[in-house]
């Protein structure tokens, strides 16, 4: 066993500089994106350096304030919590340099109180996953959660309703979730998850500690958005302003997936809820339907931003497969598919985002020839949408094709055809993009349709990009990119989807071999 204080810097860090940030905006507001900068690059350092201890010498541990568990809280980095709490940190971080110009834009008056959340919201996330302690994790859960409200609720339009029916819901997931910290306290008397793994086993027979873990199932499944638990989301991550949207698609849900894995593998032996209760097939077909749903509603969908809204249902559905299906191939899927949907998801609301900030909306029927403007932005957006599909080398390929392994494992061929059929409809949802913004033309006929156009500009220029000529023939467009740091942040996330891809085999072997539990 490795003793360390690394864990909780992991959280401390971000916390105290969401506390500095109202101070330091008071004095000098353009330095609250620095600060941010430099407190998630010093949370990237340290997660990585966690990560290559966990690698080398095992699990490492910190007792908050010395007091030894199960009395005291203890936070344990793990193979699973230390390979989740790297691609958090570093998502939030290249977010964090993506958000400066969008921020600027949408949130003009806000950035202080942005910054001061946004680091708040992090803060809970890196907790939840770093926590040895369930009620700890709870406390983090809700700083996660009030943040996300603040932030999706300065949004414009349908953002604060949207943000209330988060609110509702959330709290709803919320008491689930601490209904089975209590129940499971009052039957084991305690709350150390590594403690809980040893008491637990001689209690499985209890009605107590079935309530609390169909509780705790519940509550996680209302936070992650599973299928038919997600009502709040699409509307959540639509009206939200792009950089949040870009922050909570790829880590929220899938911290929620963390903590279902946790709970149902470390908390609970695997046997409680494969032979005792069958928590994991009924997960399984809950998320097979997840998949189907989500991507026909996708298809549904003209704004872009619910487009890829409904597409996170269905990748939800994806990681809770693979968690479903309890065994080796289909665990080590769900786990690498968390992987992807961070930069998969983090790259295409990007995407989104930049449309935003160049044409002042997300409605897909304005992205004819969209190509031709933005063709960096556009190249992250195929390399995403390829991720999605499952095309190699992307990393989502690969993800999927243990999540096929598991199921054919599994001999459940229906499990099979289920996530060929969903890559085929991710197909339809995202051509219809590429057909808007690649392949077809643009015509400007009208002097009206010219004018119309113009509504879109941002800056007192032309912001998308269209450059009229005289009379009624059509435009030249030119290219019109969004600004560096967004167009960087753009480039290294359709990167990663493309390295992780590459070296995923690796990533399997060293990391995600041990996170899946030996019995599998």
């Amino acid at each position: 066993m490795t003793t360390s204080p690394l864990p909780i810097l992991i959280v401390v860090v971000p916390l105290i500089s969401a506390f500095l940030i109202p101070i330091v905006g008071w004095w000098k507001r353009n330095l609250c994106y620095y600060l941010t900068f430099a407190a998630l690059s010093i949370s990237v350092l340290i997660s990585i350096a966690v990560l290559n201890t966990v690698v080398a010498h095992g699990a490492v541990h910190y007792y908050l304030g010395n007091w030894d568990p199960p009395w005291g809280i203890e936070y344990v980095v793990d193979h699973l919590n230390a390979f989740v709490v790297v691609i958090m940190s570093f998502i939030s971080l290249v977010v964090a340099i993506y958000s400066k110009r969008s921020v600027e834009q949408e949130l003009a008056g806000k950035i202080v109180y942005f910054y001061c959340t946004f680091l708040l919201l992090i803060t809970g996330l890196l907790g939840m996953v770093v926590t040895g302690d369930m009620f700890n994790l709870y406390v983090f859960l809700e700083v996660a959660s009030l943040a996300a409200y603040a932030l999706i609720a300065i949004g414009e339009k349908g953002a604060p309703l949207a943000s209330f029916r988060y609110v509702i819901l959330g709290t709803i997931g919320a008491c689930f979730y601490l209904l089975g910290v209590g129940y499971l306290y009052i039957a084991a008397g305690s709350l150390n998850m590594a403690d809980l793994s040893q008491i637990l086993p001689d209690l499985y027979h209890s009605k107590v500690i079935i309530v609390a873990f169909i509780f705790f199932v519940v509550g996680v499944g209302l936070k992650m958005a599973l299928f038919p638990l997600h009502a709040w989301l699409p509307d959540a991550y639509t009206y939200a302003p792009s950089a949040v949207s870009t922050l909570i698609a790829p880590t929220m849900t899938k911290v929620g997936c963390y903590v279902l894995i946790r709970i149902m593998f470390t908390v609970f032996k695997p046997h409680f809820s494969i032979e005792l209760i069958p928590v994991t097939t009924i997960l399984s077909w809950i998320a097979v339907v997840a998949m189907i749903v989500g991507s026909i509603f996708a298809i549904a969908q003209t704004d872009f931003k619910r487009m890829l809204s409904y597409s996170v249902v269905a990748q939800i559905g994806y990681i809770v497969l693979g968690i479903g299906l309890a065994n080796r191939a289909g665990l080590t899927g769900a786990v690498l598919h968390i992987l992807n949907e961070a930069f998969t998801k983090s790259c295409l609301f990007a995407v989104a985002g930049a449309i935003v900030y160049k044409m002042g909306t997300s409605d897909m029927y304005q992205f004819r020839n969209l190509y031709k403007m933005m063709p960096v932005t556009m190249t992250a957006f195929i390399i995403g949408a390829f991720s999605m599909i499952g095309i190699p080398p992307t990393v989502g390929f690969f993800s999927k094709l243990y999540l096929i392994l598991g199921s054919i494992h599994a001999k459940q061929w229906v499990f099979v055809a289920v996530i060929l059929l969903s890559s085929v409809l991710n197909v339809v949802y995202f051509y219809r993009v590429i057909e808007l913004a690649f392949l077809q033309p643009r015509e400007l006929a009208t002097k009206k349709e010219r004018e119309v156009l113009q509504v879109y500009s941002q800056n007192g220029g032309n912001a998308t990009g269209i450059r009229m000529r005289d009379g009624e023939g059509p435009a030249t467009i030119a290219m019109d990119e969004v600004p560096l740091s967004m167009l960087v942040s753009l480039v290294v996330m359709a990167a990663g989807i493309l390295i992780l891809g590459i070296l995923s085999t690796g990533i399997v072997s060293t990391v995600i071999r041990f996170a899946v539990p030996t019995v599998f």
